[in-house]
């Protein structure tokens, strides 16, 4: 087997549900005249999948954050609108959970990664 080494720009960079239901990222790249993707990994299997634990943080994390914002790819978050549970009124309250617009689903960090034995 030959190894090449290539120098690559990235082009873009996505974090999205990849069409099949789980979290996977992917880096762009451009090696000028040509371009290529690297990524496709499942980062995170959501409660959907038999087989769902909470092993990555960050991937739990980006996952409901996306799901609450009922996007398919963090890029697409922008705009969304969500309700927020803060800790007191006013200015300089702190945001204890995000939830949906209209379903009755919240993501609160604290509470998810408590329940899983993260924290």
């Amino acid at each position: 087997m030959t190894i090449e080494i290539r120098n690559a720009i990235i082009q873009s960079a996505s974090i999205n549900d990849s069409e099949r239901g789980l979290l996977t990222a992917w880096l762009h790249l451009d090696y000028g005249g040509s371009g290529q993707g690297f990524g496709g990994y499942a980062l995170y299997l959501p409660k959907s999948f038999s087989h769902h634990r909470l092993l990555s943080h960050a991937g739990h994390f980006i996952w409901r954050c996306m799901e609450i914002a009922d996007v398919s790819s963090w890029e697409k978050m922008a705009g969304k609108t969500i309700r927020v549970k803060l800790d007191k009124g006013g200015l300089g309250g702190r945001i204890l959970a995000i939830g949906h617009i209209v379903k009755d689903d919240w993501f609160d960090p604290s509470e998810d990664f408590k329940e899983r034995g993260a924290e």
